[in-house]
């Protein structure tokens, strides 16, 4: 697939549909690859005349590893202590912005999925000249106060990272029985299939922990 420079990052993305369409960027959230987003979907997507773009954010899937970083004390970042927190919400905003730039798109609807709602949300603060739309699905504010996880939900995102293939898709397995959808289920064949490609793609619980950090540093 191709890649777009932005930010000193090289980030993986694919596209569907006419280019020619207005586009629509889909920002993935935690720990998610840019394959989240069905192809199904993106197509459908597509066939309803957007040119929709997926790609993986920093550190995660195909897009570039930050591991030359200092270490991330996570225990110390939900403590308040944010010194060790490689990035913030912002920089993954940005990140969205150099897309667009390494695409030659001046403006897009951006459609972000929890921790993507929160960078599609900031695209929209920090740049709302390159944004026809906003959609922030699942996601939340800066806000302690307001549209918290559950204590449940809490522990699934961060629990240890997985030691092998097998305790990956479980892992997947399970999380998406806490956060997915209970009025749209997934049948347990096709959220295994799932948590497999996303596993095969591409590991790497070193970036998922910074992006964790990320999140809760911003």
């Amino acid at each position: 697939m191709p890649r777009v420079t932005a930010n000193g990052l090289e980030l993986e993305y694919e596209t569907f549909g006419d280019p020619t369409d207005p586009p629509l960027v889909l920002v993935m959230g935690l720990s998610a690859q840019m394959i989240t987003w069905p192809e199904g979907f993106c197509n459908l997507l597509a066939e309803q005349g957007y040119h929709v773009i997926r790609f993986d954010n920093r550190d995660i899937g195909l897009s570039t590893y930050l591991d030359d970083l200092p270490p991330t004390d996570l225990a110390a970042v939900m403590g308040g202590d944010f010194a060790t927190a490689p990035y913030r919400i912002s920089d993954f905003a940005e990140d969205t912005v150099g897309l667009l730039d390494g695409l030659g798109i001046r403006k897009a609807h951006i459609v972000g999925a929890s921790m993507g709602g929160m960078i599609a949300q900031q695209v929209a603060i920090d740049h709302q000249d390159r944004v026809l739309s906003l959609c922030s699905i699942m996601s939340t504010t800066g806000d302690r106060s307001v549209g918290q996880g559950t204590q449940e939900a809490l522990a699934m995102l961060l629990r240890p990272a997985a030691k092998n293939r097998d305790e990956a898709i479980e892992g997947g397995v399970m999380a998406s029985r806490v956060i997915g959808s209970p009025g749209y289920p997934a049948s347990e064949e096709e959220l295994r299939a799932k948590s497999a490609a996303a596993y095969d793609r591409a590991f790497h619980p070193a970036g998922s922990l910074r992006q964790t950090a990320a999140v809760l540093a911003s």
